[in-house]
């Protein structure tokens, strides 16, 4: 993602949230044996200030920033390194092949961990419900990393004082603001290198106070862009969720904004929903979301160019008047729908095998394919389209015309996904696909 940033200014850039789902800010003092987390961590000694995201009571987000980690002992990386399982919880398809959602529970103990499970299967199902997600859930593979912490629950539930001793170190009141849910990011960071091919974080917080985090600037050895971090008993949190994916999988800007931040002036962002242009502008230069303006959206009102957006009263303009990039609760407008889907086949493959490609397979034998609803797949041998079969599922080489002569044949299946929701030509390059297998002679 750092490439398609990489037009904004720097100061931009930290003050962003590009992360997939909360994480947070870290204790900076060490957990004690016996004492559990500091309520109000001091900054540590080295490291710059991580700019997290969070959101107040209208919904409407807002950033600040908040001390780094210290790094880790070894000894407690050693820990790390002992403690947990990784356990799937909904599998689409290979690791590598999907959009790989990576739970990491904390502030449950090690007899809680069947409901640190439960908690991650009804916060996706939550997740799954809003637009585009719910008619993409095929693209995704969910993971829980189990994390055994000391005591139950999180530091700063339900008051400031409180403090529980926990495997990530969540705690709400940082930078004494009581929605904002920090954690550990270098303890994230251990836990999440558990995972296969992470590409969202989301650290679930055994709570059900209202709260959660992105940590927007974090760029992980581990592959992820960023955390995120909710509470697991809070629907709200779900909300929070949702948004930061905004950030990490479609490469979408906030839109609120700060009246001191007065007005823009730099270069246009690279992020799809934010530009200089005004609508007329947008239209005549052809440029980002021309082809939805005059759209009714999903959001509410007209697709049009409003302005104030990516933190500017002036200067900037965004898509619609109030989209889920601004206020939680809301719809993705159509620019960011689109955003969205092409975002989820940048990590997950619009078709899919069990029949493995890198094997030969017989004349007789099925070839079996996993595609979502609205794929149109297209089948060829040697190169010559099977027009005998059309978005079949299963086939045999035979069927779909291989001769029994003795040679060795390919057949390869073409996907594309016809959906409308996405209009850029350039989007719609990710939403294609195609699996080649040799038949043995």
């Amino acid at each position: 993602m750092a490439s398609d940033i990489s037009g904004i200014s720097a100061h931009i850039r930290r003050k962003r949230f590009r992360v997939a789902l909360a994480a947070g800010a870290t204790l900076a003092a060490t957990l004690s044996a016996t004492g559990g987390a500091a309520a109000h961590p001091e900054p540590s000694a080295t490291g710059s200030p991580q700019a997290v995201e969070y959101f107040g009571k209208d919904g409407h987000p807002r950033h600040t920033e908040v001390p780094a980690p210290a790094p880790l002992s070894g000894q407690e990386r050693a820990r790390i390194a002992g403690d947990g399982d990784v356990v799937p919880i909904v599998q689409n398809g290979p690791v590598g092949t999907k959009a790989d959602v990576v739970f990491i529970g904390d502030g449950y103990t090690a007899a809680q961990q069947e409901d640190f499970h439960a908690d991650v299967r009804t916060k996706w199902a939550e997740v799954s419900k809003v637009e585009p997600y719910a008619s993409y859930k095929n693209l995704f593979n969910v993971w829980a990393v189990d994390a055994h912490s000391r005591q139950s629950g999180v530091s700063g539930d339900p008051s400031s004082d409180v403090r529980r001793d926990t495997a990530l170190g969540s705690y709400f009141y940082c930078d004494d603001i009581e929605r904002l849910l920090c954690v550990d990011t270098n303890k994230v960071e251990s836990y999440a290198r558990k995972a296969a091919d992470p590409d969202v974080v989301i650290v679930l917080a055994n709570s059900t106070k209202y709260g959660g985090a992105g940590y927007n600037d974090i760029t992980s050895p581990s592959g992820y862009d960023g955390i995120a971090t909710g509470s697991s008993d809070n629907a709200k949190s779900s909300q929070v969720v949702v948004h930061e994916l905004g950030h990490s999988l479609g490469k979408l800007a906030d839109e609120y904004w700060y009246d001191e931040y007065g007005t823009y002036t730099g270069a246009e962002p690279a992020w799809l929903n934010s530009s200089k242009l005004t609508a007329a502008q947008l239209t005549a230069q052809k440029k980002k979301w021309y082809r939805w303006i005059g759209q009714a959206s999903p959001d509410g009102g007209t697709v049009g160019a409003y302005e104030g957006g990516n933190y500017y009263p002036r200067g900037l303009y965004r898509p619609t008047d109030n989209s889920i990039m601004r206020t939680l609760g809301r719809e993705f407008n159509l620019p960011g729908r689109e955003a969205m889907i092409a975002g989820f086949h940048r990590h997950g493959s619009v078709v899919t095998s069990t029949t493995p490609t890198d094997s030969e397979v017989r004349r007789k034998q099925r070839v079996t394919v996993r595609a979502g609803a609205g794929v149109r797949l297209r089948w060829y041998v040697d190169g010559r389209a099977a027009k005998k079969v059309k978005d079949a599922r299963s086939v045999t080489p035979r069927a779909l015309g291989v001769p029994a002569d003795g040679r060795r044949h390919t057949i390869l299946v073409r996907a594309k996904d016809m959906t409308k929701a996405v209009r850029d030509p350039e989007l719609r390059k990710l939403l294609t696909g195609e699996l080649t297998w040799k038949v043995t002679r």
